[in-house]
């Protein structure tokens, strides 16, 4: 399984028009930041602490 993942990727196989705005990067790490997830007697409760 980890050969599979650790070769790097082929130029001509990367789209360009795929590459993550800096908006959306930032707005993915903040609501990780801000998410939170308890465990509780086999059950998960997910809170958004915003």
């Amino acid at each position: 399984m980890q050969k599979m993942y650790s070769g790097t990727s082929r130029s001509e196989r990367v789209n360009e028009n795929l590459v993550p705005k800096e908006e959306t990067i930032r707005f993915l790490l903040d609501y990780s930041k801000a998410l939170s997830v308890i465990d509780y007697n086999k059950m998960k409760f997910e809170a958004l602490l915003n």
